[in-house]
């Protein structure tokens, strides 16, 4: 939020509109789930009041889970990324350099003696 300059578009991530069609989804996908399950089949009335009430709840608590989810991100800092710091890099390996060997070499340690 520290980087955002005054009327520019903010990022999806940082913005409202992410959470709240992420909830506004799930509030409509539980609505007809409920309304169509609740119901019993097509011969009864559809129960519109235990829809409604299963869309508010779904709404309610994924926009609460995405708003916890988004304020717990945050970014990597630059030097992360560089390649600076210890054993970064899977080609050099953390134990000292290997000098690898023929197999007929006599100095090698597990070379046979004859």
């Amino acid at each position: 939020m520290a980087d955002q300059k005054p009327g520019e578009p903010r990022k999806m991530r940082t913005s409202v509109k992410g959470p709240l069609m992420f909830s506004a989804f799930w509030g409509v996908v539980i609505f007809f789930a409920v309304l169509i399950f609740a119901s019993g089949g097509s011969a009864r009335t559809p129960r519109f009041d235990l829809a409604f009430t299963g869309a508010g709840i779904a709404f309610i608590v994924s926009l609460v889970l995405a708003a916890m989810l988004s304020m717990t991100h945050k970014e990597n800092a630059e030097h992360l990324g560089k390649g600076s710091g210890v054993n970064l890099s899977s080609k050099k390996p953390s134990h000292g350099p290997v000098t690898h060997r023929p197999a007929g070499d006599p100095e090698a340690p597990d070379a046979e003696t004859r």
